[in-house]
């Protein structure tokens, strides 16, 4: 065991305490696997990322860094907020990146991160990968998660597979308020990845709403929520970058989004997380803001 160096960092929202908090080990090197997933389950949060060197693949590829990504009881090849928030800690470091974007090595291969915005405003978002399985769910499904969220099976107006690494199945609402009252159950919903998505208004029509704090020129236009099977049951996640990439992929693809648009999740819980989407090209870009919470060393 050694001294290592150490973050947690509140990703997606400019305002410390309000997003999905993060633990980085900027120093992975030495740890095994196993020691990994010990520290990540002893940090009670929904993920924890170690960084590493790139391999000499990712430096071919122009990786700056690696990263590997546990959640409770497993790794994961690719998750949005550990990977912005891995790199706002990476770059806290006055780490330069090889190129005009930083590059992140993980399970899912090399992962394009860019700044965004201005000065409170400021972000990172990362390059959405492609998703792994897409296109309707089957009607089973669809009648299950019905059941599981506790909502006749005729409000689930769209759905669709979501499937960048993690394995989202999601569904879309009448309304975010209707997101809002939903209330899942366990004992339904307990295996499976689930993403709630409903709109601010009409979907695709952005409408006046209460502004996020240090972004006060972007209104919401979705209200999105994310189950997933956690250790001791169905967990809600916070603030969820792979759902909402998924889900961004889905509705623009589907036309039924802007290619720009401002998501809020995270409020059933008493955060105030903002996802930015936008679509440039073929590349679809998910970001959010980075705050430093924790900052020190930790003994692993």
């Amino acid at each position: 065991m050694r001294t290592r160096r150490f973050q947690q960092v509140d990703v997606f929202t400019h305002v410390a305490f309000r997003g999905n908090p993060l633990a980085v080990v900027l120093d992975g090197e030495g740890l095994t696997t196993e020691q990994m997933q010990r520290f990540t389950d002893w940090t009670n949060l929904s993920e924890a990322t170690f960084l590493l060197p790139p391999t000499p693949e990712g430096v071919r590829g122009g990786a700056d860094y690696r990263v590997r990504i546990f959640c409770p009881g497993r790794e994961l090849p690719f998750a949005g907020h550990p990977t912005l928030g891995t790199c706002h800690a990476w770059l806290s470091t006055g780490a330069k990146p090889r190129g005009e974007c930083i590059v992140q090595e993980c399970g899912a291969g090399l992962i394009r991160i860019r700044r965004e915005g201005e000065g409170e405003g400021e972000r990172l978002a990362f390059a959405a990968p492609p998703l792994r399985k897409s296109g309707p769910l089957a009607e089973a499904d669809v009648a299950l998660i019905a059941r599981g969220l506790g909502v006749d099976r005729s409000e689930i107006i769209h759905h669709a597979w979501c499937d960048n690494g993690p394995n989202w199945r999601a569904v879309m609402l009448a309304s975010a308020e209707r997101v809002l009252a939903v209330k899942p159950d366990a004992a339904i919903l307990g295996a499976l990845d689930v993403g709630v998505v409903g709109p601010h208004g009409k979907v695709g029509v952005v409408a006046p709403h209460v502004r996020a704090p240090g972004a006060a020129d972007h209104p919401i236009d979705f209200e999105v929520r994310a189950f997933f099977p956690g250790v001791s049951g169905l967990a809600e996640d916070p603030v969820t970058g792979s759902l909402n990439a998924g889900i961004a992929s889905w509705l623009i693809g589907a036309g039924l989004a802007p290619h720009r648009y401002v998501a809020r999740q995270g409020t059933a819980l008493g955060r105030d997380g903002r996802v930015y989407v936008s679509k440039h090209g073929d590349d679809l870009w998910i970001g959010g803001g980075c705050v430093t919470c924790v900052d020190g060393t930790v003994t692993i």
